[in-house]
C-alpha cells in the first residue's frame, strides 16, 4: 500500500471514528483492521479526528501505564489520547449510558493540570512545581463494538486512546506531596455501595509524575507542547470494570477526597 493510499484510508478511519461519535453507533474492527500500522499513522488519524471535533483540546489521557496493559495491547510503552475541553467534568457529574457513552470502562488516576506550559526538559520536581494534582475518575469509551480488550493498540491511538470523560475531584499543588506519597496513592472503588476493585499509583510507571513525564517528552516529539491550563489523566490504578448505572464512587488516602459520578441508563 503506498503512502498515499494509507493517508486516504486513514482520513476514512477518521471519518468513520467522528461519525460513531457523533451518532453513538459503533464501528466494526473487523472493517478497520490493517488500515493503520504504525503509532505516527494512528496518531495521524488521532488529530485528523480531533478537528473534526472542532473543539478545544482540554488536555490528555495516557493509557498501558502498567506491564500488564502494555502486554495486553502488545505495546512496550504507554500511549495518549487528545481529549475536547467539555469531557473533562467535576466530581458529582451524572453520566447517561445511552445519551453520552457506548461502551464505557472505570478507571481511577490522579489527574494533573498545568499551571504553566511544560517542557520537555523539565523534571520530575520541576513538573511538579509547575502542576497540581486531584484524584479522577477517567471512563473510557470507545468507537468500535466490543473492544476491550481485544481492539489492538493502532485502533486505540485512532480513536484518542478511546477517550469518554475524565471526572476529577479537588486538587493541591503538587509539590503539597512527596514523591514517594505520590508513588503511594491507594484507592477504593465502589458501584452502589460495594467494593469492585482497588489499587495504588504505583502501577503507573512507578509514579504517575513519571507518566505526565513520558507525555510531556512524546508531544514534544511531535512538534507539540502541553500549555498551561490543560489536564492530563496519568493512568489508571486498576483493571477497569464496565461502567454501568448506579453511583460510582472512588476513596482515596493522603487526604484526597472522595470523587463520585452517578451514571443513569
Amino acid at each position: 500500500m503506498t503512502e498515499k493510499q494509507m493517508t486516504k484510508k486513514g482520513m476514512e478511519l477518521a471519518k468513520a471514528l467522528y461519525e460513531a461519535y457523533k451518532t453513538q453507533k459503533p464501528l466494526q474492527m473487523a472493517d478497520w483492521t490493517g488500515v493503520v500500522t504504525t503509532d505516527d499513522e494512528a496518531y495521524q488519524v488521532q488529530d485528523a479526528l480531533m478537528k473534526q471535533k472542532g473543539e478545544k483540546v482540554g488536555g490528555y489521557k495516557v493509557s498501558l501505564t502498567s506491564q500488564e496493559t502494555q502486554d495486553m495491547f502488545d505495546s512496550n510503552e504507554p500511549l495518549y489520547g487528545a481529549q475536547v475541553e467539555s469531557h473533562f467534568v467535576k466530581s458529582g457529574t451524572a453520566l447517561s449510558l445511552s445519551k453520552d457513552l457506548m461502551d464505557p470502562l472505570t478507571e481511577v488516576e490522579l489527574v494533573f493540570t498545568a499551571k504553566e506550559d511544560l517542557s520537555a526538559t523539565d523534571s520530575l520536581e520541576e513538573l511538579a512545581k509547575k502542576t497540581t494534582v486531584a484524584p479522577g475518575v477517567e471512563v473510557p469509551d470507545c468507537r468500535f463494538a466490543e473492544w476491550f480488550p481485544s481492539l489492538n493498540k493502532y485502533l486505540v491511538m485512532s480513536d484518542a486512546a478511546v477517550g469518554g470523560y475524565v471526572v476529577y475531584g479537588e486538587g493541591k499543588d503538587t509539590t503539597d506531596y512527596s514523591m514517594d506519597e505520590l508513588a503511594n496513592v491507594s484507592t477504593e472503588l465502589f458501584h452502589d455501595d460495594e467494593k469492585v476493585g482497588e489499587g495504588k499509583s504505583s502501577e503507573v510507571l512507578g509514579n504517575p509524575l513519571n507518566s505526565l513525564q513520558w507525555l510531556v517528552k512524546k508531544l514534544a516529539s511531535q512538534g507539540k507542547t502541553l500549555t498551561k491550563g490543560q489536564k492530563v489523566s496519568s493512568g489508571t490504578f486498576l483493571l477497569p470494570p464496565h461502567l454501568t448505572e448506579g453511583k460510582w464512587e472512588a476513596t482515596f488516602n493522603e487526604g484526597m477526597p472522595t470523587v463520585t459520578v452517578e451514571v443513569t441508563k
